[in-house]
């Protein structure tokens, strides 16, 4: 169909369609704090395509153009770099503005608090890039069907997951709006693992599998964690407010200490702690704490539910 909308065959029924969403499109905007300032939601496709460079850049031979010469890396690397971080900055600054309370038009503290962010998100780069090299050894040493280190990073979404997260809390951390959340999101369509930015995650993580898997905004995660396909670290209960709703920033999810392994589609909920070296079995409902070196099963979490009334 081309063309003016209100000609032809149909024109009236097409036109009233037409009106209840450019009117839909008001009624949305109407929620905004103050409608009437230019408001510019960060791109998701340009923050994906921020996200395949920064990859690009930690991981040239691999998520970039190939195998390079020595002598090339590093004008590759920076190249790659510098198109990612501008294009960040851009968004950091959009998503700055669109939450900015200081001024109806342009914000000069919101542009030097944009270029700021992204030259601290720069200079973290090593840091994250060796974090990330303990969760590629980890799927490797994790799964024995991951056949070298080189597999586990081009080919598992529990690899591509915990990349794009650890973007995404250095970002967080940095107190960047919406881009963040935006991040997590493009990992949670392209891989099926939903992962809060906020969510604080030790070296040596793996998901194996992923699919399903959702980690929460206040779970903190420690070192050499292993979680499979639709585990859930989720809260139990919301505190309100005096006007019902819930309260932001409370500690709600569970904390998982090191070496914790935890099976698939368990699901543990609130600010509940897994106590280092325990293993949880598939299939687990778990709302308490569990102290070191546990090993708990489903028959297990079912009768402790029943004791302490609060079912299953």
């Amino acid at each position: 169909m081309s063309g003016d909308p209100s000609r032809g065959e149909g024109a009236g029924d097409l036109g009233r369609v037409v009106e209840a969403l450019a009117g839909a499109r008001l009624e949305l905007l109407g929620t905004r704090r103050r409608r009437d300032r230019r408001r510019a939601l960060p791109s998701r496709r340009l923050l994906g395509a921020v996200v395949g460079d920064l990859r690009a850049a930690l991981f040239p031979d691999h998520l970039g153009c190939g195998d390079l010469e020595d002598r090339a890396a590093p004008g590759t690397i920076g190249q790659t770099l510098e198109s990612a971080l501008r294009v960040l900055e851009e968004q950091v600054r959009g998503a700055l503005w669109f939450a900015c309370e200081h001024t109806d038009g342009d914000c000069s503290l919101c542009d030097r608090q944009a270029v700021e962010v992204t030259r601290a998100f720069a200079a973290r780069l090593p840091a994250v890039r060796a974090l990330l090299g303990t969760d590629v050894r980890a799927a490797f040493e994790g799964d024995p069907a991951a056949t070298s280190f080189d597999e586990a990073l081009l080919c598992y979404p529990g690899v591509t997951a915990i990349t794009l997260h650890r973007f995404a809390h250095e970002l967080y951390r940095l107190g960047v709006p919406l881009v963040p959340r935006v991040i997590t999101e493009i990992a949670h369509t392209e891989t099926g693992v939903d992962i809060h930015p906020g969510a604080q995650i030790g070296a040596s993580f793996f998901i194996d599998h992923g699919t399903g898997v959702v980690i929460g905004e206040t779970a903190v995660i420690g070192e050499r964690v292993r979680l499979y396909q639709g585990v859930t670290l989720g809260a139990k209960s919301f505190e309100l407010d005096e006007q019902g709703h819930p309260k932001k920033g409370v500690a709600r999810h569970p904390i998982v200490e090191d070496d914790v392994i935890i099976y698939a589609e368990a699901t543990i909920l609130g600010r509940v702690t897994i106590g280092r070296g325990s293993v949880i079995g598939g299939n687990v409902w778990l709302t308490r704490s569990v102290p070191p070196g546990s090993r708990i099963t489903q028959a297990q979490a079912r009768q402790d539910s029943f004791q302490d009334g609060s079912g299953i």
